[in-house]
């Protein structure tokens, strides 16, 4: 207590309290006006550009943060829609292999067809010729036989066997054999 009443009694008895702590009133006021002066010039001048650049900052972020926000939406449905397109091109793919396996199959079926026709008129043809060539073979058989017939007649009878007399002679002989 004793260091109030001191302080007390030295600041009334030489004028004040600004005295007691050393301070010069009249400096204090010039600094508080210098001090109002500063703050009114950065208000004026500093604080609203300073203030635009971080607001101008901060609504670059936010920008920044919706377009990375609405880019992950976008990659999601990008994604989901690349699923879906492969697993479309999958199913496209098993139809178009499917189709083919069918269309494959319907030319195998068609050449196996053709190929059997083919056969069949190659056998048919075969045949044909065949059937030509024995009677062919035959005819000829027949026309040697006769003339066979006959030199064996004239040998067995001793007469030259003519043309009108021939034909009868062989075909008894013939009938004779049967």
């Amino acid at each position: 207590m004793h260091t109030l009443t001191q302080f007390a009694s030295t600041t009334t008895a030489t004028g004040g309290i600004f005295e007691a702590l050393g301070i010069d009133w009249k400096t204090l006021l010039l600094q508080m006006v210098a001090f109002l002066i500063l703050v009114w010039l950065l208000g004026k001048f500093v604080y609203p550009w300073l203030m635009k650049s971080v607001d101008e900052r901060r609504d670059g972020i936010e920008a920044a943060t919706k377009a990375a926000a609405q880019a992950q939406v976008a990659a999601l449905d990008a994604q989901t829609k690349v699923a879906q397109l492969l697993k479309e091109a999958q199913l496209n793919a098993a139809d178009i292999v499917a189709t083919a396996k069918l269309e494959s199959v319907a030319a195998l079926t068609v050449s196996e067809q053709k190929a059997q026709k083919r056969a069949e008129q190659i056998v048919s043809d075969a045949q044909a010729e065949i059937t030509k060539d024995v009677l062919a073979a035959k005819k000829a058989l027949y026309n040697e036989t006769l003339e066979l017939v006959a030199m064996a007649t004239e040998k067995v009878i001793g007469k030259v066997v003519t043309g009108k007399i021939d034909p009868k002679l062989v075909s008894d002989a013939i009938k004779a054999i049967k």
